[in-house]
């Protein structure tokens, strides 16, 4: 059999979605950039060691073909998957980008300051979807271009909220750190005055947060008006959205969840905590609400005043809307074409 010769990108990340996992960047973006290159997307394997192995088999594997390796890069375990990835890299002498997630990623520039010179310092070049990451990368003086999270627009009808009910949503993995129990307190102020109030919240459970998720709503009595129906495919919570009204994200740490970006495009009027680059895209009272974290009372405060404001519900949705069209990936294709032609100079 003829050996096939066609280089192709290498694409390194976590693509769990076949265990019940939310989609991640390498899932939207493998299937993006495939319609521009031939693309190899590795690891789909859930234990962490055999995802480890297969990353390094198929940079190794694909090493005297491979154009360029894209590395997802997170913070926490995480990390030390794409070190490992751009350690093997400079040994076959593949060109290689991290691209940078997580908003905790400052923290580790500043507790592993040798392995991120290896990391950050020897790629060809850094990708942040976050202004936020960028210019902290800026100032540790590492080369980082910014590319912004992208949504293909035409998967997300705008329903226009021209009122809007205590009918909240939350779309997220179960996780401490994006604190999903502050949506049930939310809830559960909402509900003492307003008899239709509901919450859905979409997401696989990551630490045990779901359970204790259900346990609270069980606890305050709460279990009639909230939904819980785990891990959605995006067609179905795409669906399911029309039937809410509010966004809410919780988190206690981010950077730019792609989540926002796709609720603002469906017309849901989103409340956030102001963290990382959000502040960036949501424009407080324009486009979104944004608040201080763990603060309830806020989040309790905006929904009540947006329910007796009809208007400013309905002038924020439209605005959403409008900011959600700037993601669509016809806005960022030609930069990721720039990324993954490396023999030519960013």
């Amino acid at each position: 059999m003829k050996r096939d010769l066609q280089s192709v990108v290498v694409y390194v990340g976590n693509r769990l979605t076949r265990h019940g996992f939310n989609p991640t960047t390498i899932d939207t973006l493998s299937e993006k950039l495939g319609g521009i290159c031939r693309i190899i997307s590795v690891s789909d394997k859930r234990s962490l060691i055999l995802r480890m192995l297969d990353m390094v088999h198929t940079i190794w594997r694909y090493r005297r073909r491979t154009r360029i390796v894209l590395i997802d890069t997170y913070s926490t375990l995480a990390f030390y998957y794409a070190l490992v990835v751009a350690l093997e890299c400079i040994f076959f002498g593949n060109k290689y980008v991290p691209i940078l997630h997580g908003g905790d990623l400052p923290k580790r520039l500043r507790q592993s300051k040798k392995l991120c010179d290896v990391l950050f310092g020897r790629s060809w070049i850094n990708v942040s979807p976050s202004l936020y990451l960028k210019q902290e990368f800026d100032k540790a003086g590492y080369r980082v271009q910014h590319i912004p999270n992208f949504i293909s627009i035409s998967q997300y009808p705008h329903s226009v909220r021209e009122r809007v009910r205590p009918r909240l949503l939350f779309v997220r993995s179960f996780h401490a750190m994006y604190n999903p129990m502050l949506a049930v307190h939310v809830l559960e102020e909402i509900a003492s005055e307003f008899s239709d109030a509901y919450l859905c919240m979409i997401g696989p459970d990551k630490d045990g947060s779901l359970e204790g998720v259900r346990k609270l709503a069980d606890d305050l009595g709460l279990s009639g008006r909230i939904e819980l129906p785990g891990r959605l495919e995006k067609k179905d919570w795409v669906g399911r959205a029309a039937s809410f009204d509010f966004f809410i994200n919780t988190t206690n740490v981010d950077n730019m969840p792609v989540s926002i970006i796709e609720a603002m495009a469906l017309g849901l009027v989103v409340i956030t905590t102001n963290l990382g680059e959000i502040p960036t895209v949501i424009e407080h009272g324009v486009n979104g609400i944004l608040v201080s974290p763990g603060n309830k009372a806020e989040f309790v405060h905006w929904i009540r005043h947006l329910i007796a404001n009809p208007d400013d519900a309905q002038r924020i949705s439209c605005n959403a809307r409008r900011r959600a069209e700037s993601f669509d990936w016809s806005a960022v294709e030609r930069q990721w074409r720039s990324v993954v032609d490396a023999d030519r100079e960013l």
